[in-house]
């Protein structure tokens, strides 16, 4: 059985780092990162894709982990947009914490659960990886060879390749997010995996916005909050 909560660690780990180098190297630098970095265990984006994709969160984001890391941008950037702050100093001011327990964004108030909320994101993290459309059979190959070396577990990497190869649900995964505060965090764990340098990505994450109903200045917030948080 998958850990969810893991998982999304995992996703939001340290990316490979330079672009060069064999499967294998590529796996190798991952494990030091594990090593190096309890949150970049396996570095599983940046291995799964060979890209940029994969971001790395720095700074206190870093020592929240995954999930937590996810709820508290979403919440600093939701308190920032709802004070009516300019959203890029906004960002900048006051250390990134965990969401407060009476909130709608502690993950442990999820209505489906805490683990199941952990694997939504994780599977909009991986929507919106695929964002530019550039995974085809030859990538998917390569993917699979990039999991085997990343020694992520035989039931996690068999997830994953299932995930990569079933056409995105936008449908589905919008109706996951059953509270408003699901919503700010499921384009906020969007946004953290890819930097939008493609009329794709950027189209994906308007998209995304769009559906999810929120609005322009909250998505200012967000964006500037998670550049504040990523390198």
């Amino acid at each position: 059985m998958i850990d969810p909560k893991k998982l999304l660690d995992d996703l939001l780990g340290s990316q490979v780092p330079g672009t060069q180098g064999t499967v294998r190297e590529k796996a190798g630098q991952a494990a030091q990162l594990a090593r190096d970095n309890p949150l970049a265990t396996g570095a599983i984006a940046a291995v799964l894709l060979g890209t940029s994709t994969g971001r790395s969160v720095t700074g206190s984001a870093l020592k929240l982990g995954g999930l937590a890391a996810v709820a508290g941008l979403a919440y600093k950037a939701y308190q920032n947009y709802q004070a009516g702050k300019e959203p890029q100093q906004a960002a900048r001011e006051g250390e990134l914490l965990p969401p407060p327990r009476d909130t709608s964004f502690d993950p442990a108030q999820a209505p489906q659960g805490e683990s199941e909320f952990a694997l939504m994101l994780v599977r909009a993290m991986i929507a919106a990886a695929r964002a530019d459309g550039h995974i085809d059979d030859a990538e998917r190959g390569k993917i699979a060879d990039r999991l085997k070396l990343a020694g992520i577990g035989d039931e996690t990497e068999a997830f994953l390749i299932r995930e990569l190869e079933a056409p995105v649900d936008l449908d589905a995964l919008i109706a996951a997010a059953q509270t408003d505060a699901q919503k700010i965090e499921l384009y906020t764990a969007s946004r953290l995996t890819i930097e939008p340098k493609t009329r794709a990505e950027r189209g994906y994450l308007d998209m995304l916005a769009g559906r999810l109903r929120l609005p322009d200045s909250l998505i200012d917030h967000i964006e500037a909050t998670v550049s504040e948080a990523t390198a």
